[in-house]
Order: structure tokens, then C-alpha cells, then sequence
């Protein structure tokens, strides 16, 4: 096959060029703006277009903090209690929203709820964008220095673009979700887990208030006997949970814990509807695959990539690799991802293409990892359209072009073997 043809095209990755690359990000800007535009032309107060609150499930948030500021902490898991609190607040057509987070969060939808509606809006989004950024930014610009690329190879102009441009951050503006503000906790995180472990701990710790990501991280650190890491971690989420003890009360808690079970049925009967769902488990259950036979899969999935994890943090692989593999593998380990959490991409995305820029790129690596960029734009239509878990797929198989990365220059390093020294 000519290296002229389809496949090999695909191959080598040179359909990629820059003007292409400037192309789909201004189209993937002006169509992103043009859409808030109308949101927002089209809305009649706090509501948009369709009758829901604009932000959708930023309006969760809200609701949520002005309950816990009513003197009413455990109320936002009374879907009854939550529901009326929101028709008081947006109208009586508005919508049913459950609240599904820990009581951890309560202290940022307070915050949030003591500012009028929309202000906080755009403080939520406008914020946790900008930590996004600088993550993505950060990571280039450390990852591009240590390896001793010059800046022109990599121009914050085009890494900013490309990061504001990657279309899970307008599925997460539009639902006005936290995606932006994980993406940036774990990015950091991982950005100064070498360099500052307690405060890669801390930052890891932060993200307990999305428990269903707490399964890779915890894994990882202790494969590779992070123990101060770990502290730090464990340390944060105590503290936390005890000052949320002794903020908003012990019923908060036990009110959550009694709406778990809530959660996960929902979770099971695809409450959000199978096509947001990005895991391999929604994938399962969108097709009709039984419930323990879902489950199974998941599990499956889950511990081939626990094994090539804790295999590639305790080997000797470039560590753009192993953060990259987190990443994905993150979000593939977990029966209960969406669309906009893909944001979590952003970092391996970025990982791994500074380390392809320094190290060159494999065949079919640069057409995998624009498919990584791209598929949040598309993964929910597509799978609205033909059932196809586009967006498990992806992440899939962009977490086997990761490990296969890794074990080729392993290989040609003679450093195939993994080795078993703890990083502290």
C-alpha cells in the first residue's frame, strides 16, 4: 500500500497538517461560541430556549448550596426537597435534577450560591476554564523545557487554542459542570508529583468529590510506594470530611450515604441517558448487554488496565507516558463517566503529544490521538444515531497505543524488565 493511499495517510499522520489543525479549531470555536450566543439570545430569564435553567446542571449546584445555606445541608439528597427548591427558583416546568455528589462539594456549592444566579454562573465557568488552560499550558511548557524543545515547536498561542478549542470544554460549559475544575486538579497533581508529593496529594485528595475516579490514582501511588503522596491524600479527604461533620452536620452524611444506592440504580438504568455515558459499562448496557454481564465486562476491562498500570508506573517508561496512561485509564475504569468528563483527556492529550514531538510518533499515533481530541464533539450524536460506543472506543484504544508506546521504547531501551523501586 502506497504511503500516498487512505491507509497509509492514516498511517504516518501527514493529513494532519497546520493549516488543517487551524481549520477545525476555528470551526470548532466559531460553531462552540455561535451555540452559547443562541443559548443565551434565546433564553427568557434564568431559563433557556427549552425551559431548563441556563448552565442545566450548574443549576444542580445552586440549588444544592441555597439548601445547605437555608439551614438545609441534607436536603439537596430529598430529590423532593431539591426539586421544589429549584421550581422556587427557576420556574415550576423546571426540570428534575438528583444531586449525586458528596457532601465534600458542599462546600463549593455553598460559595457558589451565595452569589446572585448568574453571576455565579460565570464565575464557576469563567474560573475553572482558566485553571484548565493554565493545567494544559503547564504541562506543555514543563513537559516541552525538560525535554529541551524550543518554544517555537510549541507556541502558547497554538496550545492555548487547541485547549480552549477541545470540544468537552463546551459539552462541560453547556452543562456548566466540574469537568474543567478535575481535568486541573489531576493535571496538577501529576504535573508536581515528583517534585512536591504532599501537595499532589492534596490536590488528589480534592478530587474525592468524584469518587467513581478514585480507583487508578490510589492503585498507581501505591504501586510505587508514593507515601507521602498518599498521606496527603488521606489526610485531605479526612480533614474535609470532618470539617463537612462539623459545617453542615453528621445527617448530611448519612443522607448521602442512604441516597447511594439511589445513585447507583440510576447509574445502572442509564438515567442520563446511555448515549452520554463514555464507559465501557454504558457502552455494554446502551447495546442491551444484560446488567451482570455489563458489570463483568466493566471488570474485565478494569483489571487488564489496573495490570498495565501498575506494569508501566513501575517500569522505567518516560513519565509523559504514565500520565497520559492515568488519564485514560481513569476514565475507562469506571462504569460512570460522561461526555463532559472526557476534559480528563486534556492532560494525556497534551502528555503525550509533547512526548511525541520529542521523541517522534509511532505509526497511527498522531491520527489516534486527533481522534482523542475530537470525539467528545461527536461521541454523544453518534451514539444517539447508531448505538456505536464512539467514545469508549477511542479512549480504548488510544490507552493501547499508550502502552504499546511505552513497551516499544522500553524494548529498544533494553529496559524492558519492570523494576520495583519505590519513587520515595
Amino acid at each position: 500500500m502506497s504511503r500516498g493511499s487512505f491507509p497509509g495517510i492514516l498511517r504516518d499522520g501527514s493529513w494532519l497538517t497546520l493549516g488543517r489543525l487551524r481549520l477545525w479549531v476555528s470551526a470548532v470555536l466559531i460553531a462552540s461560541a455561535a451555540g452559547l450566543v443562541f443559548l443565551f439570545a434565546t433564553a427568557h430569564g434564568l431559563n433557556d430556549y427549552q425551559g431548563r435553567p441556563l448552565g442545566t446542571d450548574f443549576s444542580n449546584i445552586y440549588v444544592a448550596g441555597t439548601l445547605a445555606l437555608n439551614g438545609r445541608p441534607e436536603a439537596p439528597f430529598d430529590v423532593d426537597a431539591l426539586h421544589a427548591q429549584a421550581q422556587a427558583l427557576f420556574g415550576a416546568d423546571t426540570p428534575t435534577y438528583r444531586w449525586h455528589y458528596p457532601p465534600l462539594f458542599h462546600f463549593v456549592a455553598v460559595a457558589l450560591a451565595a452569589m446572585p444566579y448568574l453571576v455565579s454562573l460565570a464565575v464557576w465557568q469563567g474560573v475553572t476554564l482558566l485553571m484548565f488552560l493554565l493545567t494544559i499550558r503547564t504541562i506543555v511548557r514543563s513537559q516541552a523545557h525538560a525535554s529541551g524543545i524550543a518554544d517555537a515547536m510549541v507556541p502558547d498561542r497554538i496550545v492555548l487554542l487547541l485547549a480552549l478549542a477541545y470540544p468537552a470544554v463546551f459539552v462541560n460549559i453547556g452543562h456548566g459542570h466540574n469537568g474543567l475544575l478535575t481535568a486541573s486538579l489531576i493535571g496538577s497533581a501529576l504535573l508536581v508529583l515528583d517534585s512536591r508529593p504532599i501537595v499532589a496529594g492534596v490536590l488528589f485528595g480534592l478530587v474525592a468529590y468524584k469518587p467513581q475516579f478514585g480507583l487508578m490514582i490510589p492503585l498507581v501511588l501505591l504501586a510505587t510506594g508514593r507515601w507521602r503522596t498518599i498521606f496527603a491524600a488521606t489526610a485531605t479527604v479526612a480533614a474535609v470530611a470532618l470539617a463537612v461533620a462539623l459545617v453542615f452536620g453528621t445527617e448530611t452524611w448519612r443522607a448521602f450515604f442512604d441516597f447511594s444506592l439511589v445513585s447507583q440504580k440510576m447509574v445502572e438504568n442509564g438515567d442520563a441517558g446511555w448515549p452520554l455515558i463514555q464507559s465501557p459499562f454504558g457502552a455494554l448496557r446502551m447495546l442491551r448487554v444484560p446488567l451482570p454481564l455489563a458489570y463483568a465486562g466493566q471488570g474485565a476491562i478494569t483489571l487488564g488496565v489496573a495490570a498495565s498500570l501498575v506494569w508501566l508506573w513501575r517500569s522505567r517508561a518516560d513519565f509523559a507516558l504514565k500520565a497520559a496512561a492515568l488519564c485514560i485509564g481513569t476514565m475507562i475504569s469506571t462504569p460512570y463517566c460522561l461526555d463532559y468528563d472526557m476534559l480528563l483527556l486534556g492532560p494525556a492529550i497534551a502528555f503525550f503529544a509533547v512526548y511525541g514531538l520529542r521523541r517522534g510518533f509511532a505509526p497511527y499515533e498522531i491520527t489516534a490521538l486527533s481522534a482523542l481530541w475530537l470525539v467528545p464533539l461527536i461521541a454523544r450524536s453518534v451514539a444517539k444515531v447508531s448505538m456505536i460506543p464512539l467514545g469508549a472506543i477511542v479512549m480504548l484504544v488510544m490507552f493501547v497505543v499508550v502502552m504499546r508506546r511505552a513497551r516499544t521504547d522500553l524494548v529498544t531501551a533494553g529496559q524492558g524488565a519492570p523494576i520495583a523501586v519505590p519513587a520515595e
